[in-house]
């Protein structure tokens, strides 16, 4: 009796380490269409249909964040754009600002929540704002987007640049921010519910990941909760270059929201460590700009058989018995 039930466990085992030792079963990769000229997307499901926000265009509305509508998260048109012109405060706050970049837009409690960065290349005196709305249908009677104003600043004597906002929400309930672009990398400050703005009596902010060789290109932070773990997606290297950009999307993860955060090997990320995901291949050149909701990665990346310019992507995340994400 013994052997024979010896012997069951011993299939059992054995068939338990096949199932694990089975590749994961990836998703297809959607085939996109319609209006996909994006920037660093930010990625929102509300109900059946899905949006877009990015970085804006300085001959389109003045440079305000674009917004792009899907049905099926497959063809995309343009639902018009933010604002109709960068805020006037904005102006004044960054000198020579002529677009609004890198969104990100989270629902809580009812209230749509937009954050965004203005700044200009290679300066790190730079803003990140807030607008908030309570509807994304541009046909909905109530579809206003109010400015909410200044949720942090950086400036020239600062070690850090204060673009990229991302925004996760602890175990907690409470919402913090990652941002940063190069210089010492990417930091986190603590926000507050309901305004969505910075949390008072915070000191300077947390560091996540950085320590690469100068310039520190790294940039484009965002941070997923699943499970007991945080996750924080970057992008390393250069993007904006046309064909020739050397983006490349990597993650590391975390037991707490501020870190610190550790890559597939071990390495951590305030060491230049960072498990890449997704890397240029075929007319795709220099994926980054990420953002995630839910399962889905979206990001852009510059299209070698379109001259260069740039393409939204959008990729279903794969996560693995170990916990680890990654993408086709």
């Amino acid at each position: 009796m013994r052997r024979l039930a010896a012997l069951a466990a011993a299939a059992l085992l054995l068939l338990t380490s096949t199932a694990h030792a089975e590749p994961m079963r990836e998703r297809a990769v959607p085939v996109l269409s319609g209006d996909l000229r994006t920037h660093d997307p930010a990625l929102i499901q509300d109900g059946s249909d899905w949006y877009v926000f990015s970085t804006g265009d300085p001959a389109v509305a003045g440079g305000t964040v674009q917004v792009r509508r899907s049905t099926d998260g497959k063809h995309w048109t343009s639902a018009g754009t933010v604002f109709n012109s960068i805020p006037a405060w904005l102006r004044t706050e960054v000198p020579g600002v002529s677009n609004l970049w890198a969104p990100e837009i989270i629902k809580h409690a009812g209230t749509f929540y937009l954050y965004y960065s203005a700044s200009t290349f290679g300066s790190n005196r730079s803003a990140i704002a807030l607008a908030t709305n309570t509807t994304l249908n541009p046909n909905d009677p109530a579809y206003r987007w109010v400015d909410r104003g200044l949720v942090h600043r950086s400036v020239s004597t600062d070690d850090y640049n204060a673009i990229d906002p991302g925004v996760v929400t602890d175990h907690n309930g409470v919402p913090w921010m990652s941002l940063g672009s190069f210089w010492s990398g990417i930091r986190m400050i603590r926000l507050q519910w309901p305004s969505g703005l910075a949390a008072p009596g915070q000191g300077a902010p947390l560091r996540l990941a950085g320590g690469r060789p100068s310039p520190n290109a790294i940039e484009a932070p965002y941070v997923v909760r699943r499970g007991s773990w945080y996750y924080l997606f970057v992008s390393l290297d250069f993007c904006c270059r046309g064909s020739d950009s050397t983006y490349k999307i990597a993650v590391g993860r975390s037991r707490s929201v501020s870190g610190p955060y550790v890559d597939r090997q071990g390495t951590p990320m305030l060491q230049g460590g960072g498990t890449v995901i997704l890397s240029g291949s075929g007319s795709m050149a220099g994926p980054g700009g990420q953002s995630v909701s839910g399962d889905w990665l979206a990001h852009h990346y510059y299209d070698t058989q379109a001259g260069g310019d740039f393409r939204l992507g959008l990729r279903p995340i794969t996560w693995g018995p170990d916990g680890w994400p990654r993408v086709t």
